[in-house]
């Protein structure tokens, strides 16, 4: 073959070669673009930012004019405890409580509770309250909030509970569970009373002659069966245990058992609480329904000024405390009144810390709202500066609920 056309005959190879080269390479980069993720493109649009998680459990309370168009109850519920009715009552700023709304900080408003996506969204569910009365002032005001768009309701009393209903519609139950402690102790008129026996005993010995039996290990009965029937749980305790008008130290003092053995040497309050928590935690993680879901409720704020509820302390403010406020009358170094809502908060943290509940905290929140307790309409002798209004902060409590659940389901 001639020279000159070997040679033409070699560029043309390497020409074919060279665009089959860059053929190749422009395929490959294609299929590189369309399988790479895009997560600078989807970024661009602000509203698939990830979101930045709330935090409600700091912030203030602001005005909110619009409330009254959006009333969620009334007066008239029927399931409101009359102590804690205040507008029925006649508290002079029982209304204007409806005036706020809590504003996370750096959030936008903490929502409402829908009630007709609440009922929705629970659709075959049961939720159970356990605790003081407290938690019955927070069941209480989801109850009015539910009622209030669907009258298809039946008492029920479910799994021990003090109170109940069944929307019958939706087929959601929601329960009231009374207890102190959580854990089981004797009534002064119950036979499991604990007092010192004929035979004398290491309680005896150490000038113990009566008072009430705590066993530390052992749920309340009105509550130990509510783990395998509630899908979902709100705990609370705190109150009794800082209450030695209910245990006098002297006269009726706490005595802790464990497997049925009492505690020796003898254990404070504070200590007692700790160990009950342990136990209890351990309790329901166990009985608990594997899909089931457990919060925590911190502490609710006392709010007496000028004394205890014995010594004639008073909550007769209209407005919301300011921050200065309630640094002075909640700090633990002033050791007032109304320290007791941080020292509980201290020992239920503690406890929850290696938990899997979710805590409800409802603790800051609740401290501005002085003006928000039933006071001298309550009915007692005494100004009620502990249960709260209905309607008022505790529904806060239970938009606070809902917005946690809302998280869990997203």
């Amino acid at each position: 073959m001639p020279p000159a056309k070997t040679l033409a005959a070699g560029l043309r190879r390497r020409k074919y070669l060279a665009s089959l080269v860059l053929l190749v390479s422009l395929f490959l980069l294609i299929l590189f673009l369309i399988s790479r993720p895009r997560s600078i493109p989807a970024l661009s649009n602000p509203a698939l930012w990830p979101q930045r998680t709330c935090d409600y459990a700091g912030g203030r309370w602001v005005p909110d004019a619009s409330t009254d168009s959006h009333l969620r109850y009334d007066h008239t519920c029927k399931e409101i405890f009359k102590g804690w009715n205040c507008i029925a009552n006649g508290k002079r700023n029982g209304r204007s409580l409806l005036h706020w709304r809590w504003k996370p900080a750096g959030c936008e408003l903490l929502p409402r509770l829908d009630p007709h996506q609440f009922l929705e969204r629970h659709m075959n569910t049961n939720i159970g309250f356990v605790g003081d009365s407290l938690n019955r002032n927070m069941f209480a005001s989801l109850v009015c909030m539910l009622r209030g768009v669907t009258g298809e309701v039946r008492k029920w009393r479910p799994a021990g509970a003090d109170r109940g209903f069944t929307f019958l519609r939706y087929n959601l139950t929601l329960s009231y569970h009374r207890t102190n402690l959580l854990v089981r102790y004797a009534f002064i008129k119950v036979i499991c009373k604990w007092s010192a026996s004929p035979d004398g005993g290491p309680l005896e010995s150490l000038g113990y002659k009566q008072g009430y039996r705590v066993d530390v290990d052992i749920p309340d009965q009105t509550w130990a069966d509510a783990t395998s029937f509630h899908d979902i749980l709100i705990f609370n305790t705190g109150h009794w245990w800082w209450a030695p008008s209910k245990f006098d130290p002297i006269q009726s003092p706490m005595v802790f058992f464990e497997k049925g053995m009492p505690i020796i040497p003898p254990l404070l309050p504070p200590e007692g609480l700790d160990l009950a928590l342990k136990h209890m935690i351990t309790f329901v993680n166990k009985a608990m329904r594997p899909n089931g879901m457990k919060f925590f409720r911190t502490q609710s704020p006392r709010h007496f000024e000028g004394g205890d509820w014995n010594e004639g302390g008073s909550c007769q403010r209209d407005q919301p405390l300011s921050s200065e406020e309630v640094k002075e009358i909640f700090s633990v170094d002033n050791n007032g009144t109304n320290t007791e809502v941080r020292l509980v908060n201290q020992h239920l943290m503690k406890a929850l810390e290696q938990s899997t509940f979710r805590v409800l905290n409802i603790t800051h929140m609740s401290e501005f709202r002085a003006d928000a307790h039933p006071s001298t309409t309550g009915g007692k002798k005494h100004d009620d500066c502990m249960h709260w209004c209905l309607p008022g902060p505790t529904d806060t409590w239970n938009d606070l609920l809902a917005a946690n659940l809302a998280a869990t389901d997203s």
